[in-house]
């Protein structure tokens, strides 16, 4: 695998960069009571599973970059797709002209979505793919003469963007503060979380509640009211819950008794990160009416989202029995023709690679590993399935309370693992993994060896700081 050269060389470079990135760059999620004055990782190269910062320590990218980066780093086909078609044609205008890349994938993602989702519309990321499906829901019954039908049902801890629409369905309330929000438009239901049912409540009988909850909500706002369900198969943001078997299958079949369109939030499960190109049938045997993805679709390598349609729902509002249907709603990249050709390329390294068939392999091993963390006495649960994991380090496991831990003990513990080579997601009290689909079993031994030892040395500080002790 060819190494990437860096950009900045030299340890003044590095330092430039970090002092322009802290006096000019507003990052994500950035925390403008310390503007100017935290400091972030300035990565230089990356390769493979591997992430090399400034100072040339090799870090396993946990996180796979922000769930996204399935072959790896430093693969030079897309990087030659991605320049042999900027040379050949760097963009076209999708409102009248369209591309040979873009008419390619989209053919390509409807071969392997499940049942009818044969239709496909490009966008540029998972935000503005979530944003054009729910925008699309309105359309829909607008134009079919319900313009009362607008209502969005969706889940506490869920995430599905940071556009207006989209961030108002998400639930997580970290991500709440001072922001507005469609509140006028969105219902939240409870996160589908089995660690939190109340206790000596069956998984089977949390589902029966769940289910029930939502059916309740249907019925309390009105059928005619209720226009979508939102649904990530696998709350990731949230902390990778996995709601309880059948949760999805019974949603479903209450949408489809209620006339409520089901769209299956796939912007991170999708391409392979449990195993599957999409997890919506072939994991939770469920075929919904939209898909939305992006992250996987280019591995990062550029931006890149969009959404599959049933052919059933868009026979409803297309063809020549529906005149003046407009789906007036579109982006100057949508069909990005690198974009699309990085693409391609990654879709044909994942089939190269039979990388779908690597993690249901290795997927079982890293759950394996991680669950052996379970004899720390900071940590409550660990869950995951296929490539996605969470750590959740709790005050005491009898009441799996996560409150009175110190509110940074995630990045104490990433602190920690970054200093002994591995990147941590921290969210509060969470740590969250999804590496590269291409990461190898002694690499998931590196990683689950060095997130111990992080969680170890965090234990100790707490107690060390009067923080915590275990119960």
């Amino acid at each position: 695998m060819a190494k990437a050269q860096a950009t900045y060389a030299g340890p003044a470079g590095h330092e430039a960069a970090a002092r322009r990135a802290r006096h000019h760059l507003i990052q994500p999620w950035e925390s403008l009571e310390r503007l100017g004055r935290k400091e972030r990782t300035v990565v230089e190269r990356a390769e493979g599973v591997y992430l090399y910062d400034a100072q040339g320590q090799r870090l396993i990218d946990g996180p796979g970059g922000m769930w996204c980066v399935q072959v790896g780093y430093g693969r030079p086909e897309i990087g030659a797709a991605m320049a042999a078609q900027a040379t050949a044609l760097p963009y076209n205008s999708p409102w009248y002209t369209t591309n040979g890349p873009a008419a390619e994938l989209g053919a390509r993602i409807a071969a392997l979505t499940p049942g009818d989702l044969n239709h496909v519309f490009f966008t540029t990321g998972g935000s503005t793919a979530v944003d054009s499906a729910l925008r699309f829901v309105q359309f829909y019954n607008n134009y079919l003469g319900r313009p009362e039908k607008k209502l969005i049902l969706s889940r506490v801890n869920a995430y599905h963007g940071s556009t207006y629409l989209s961030a108002s369905c998400s639930g997580k309330e970290r991500d709440r503060n001072y922001f507005d929000f469609a509140t006028d438009q969105v219902v939240h239901l409870s996160a589908p979380n089995p660690f939190r049912r109340t206790p000596g409540t069956s998984v089977e009988a949390y589902c029966d509640l769940l289910v029930t909850e939502l059916e309740d909500k249907i019925l309390e706002l009105g059928p005619r009211r209720v226009a979508a369900f939102i649904a990530e198969p696998v709350l990731a943001s949230g902390g990778v819950i996995i709601p309880p078997p059948g949760y999805h299958q019974r949603t479903l079949e209450l949408c489809r008794k209620y006339e409520v369109l089901y769209i299956s939030d796939e912007v991170v499960t999708a391409f392979g990160r449990l195993g599957h190109w999409f997890a919506s049938e072939s994991v939770f045997g469920i075929v919904p009416d939209i898909i939305t993805f992006a992250k996987g679709v280019t591995s990062g390598y550029t931006p890149l989202g969009g959404l599959a349609i049933s052919d059933a729902v868009l026979a409803q509002v297309s063809g020549a029995d529906n005149p003046g249907s407009v789906y007036a709603n579109g982006f100057t990249y949508s069909g990005h023709p690198v974009s699309c050709a990085a693409a391609l390329a990654n879709l044909d390294l994942i089939e190269r690679d039979k990388l779908l068939a690597h993690v249901r392999e290795v997927g079982p091993y890293l759950q394996q590993r991680l669950a052996e963390l379970g004899d720390l006495a900071l940590v409550g649960e660990v869950r995951g399935m296929g490539l996605m994991s969470c750590v959740e380090c709790v005050a005491d496991r009898h009441s799996a309370d996560p409150l009175t831990l110190d509110k940074a003990v995630g990045e104490r513990i990433d602190k920690h693992c970054q200093a002994l080579g591995l990147l941590v997601r921290p969210m509060i009290n969470l740590c969250v993994l999804s590496p590269p689909l291409v990461i190898d079993r002694a690499q998931i031994d590196t990683l689950a060896e060095i997130l111990r030892e992080g969680i170890v040395r965090t234990m100790d500080d707490l107690q060390r700081e009067g923080l915590w002790q275990p119960g």
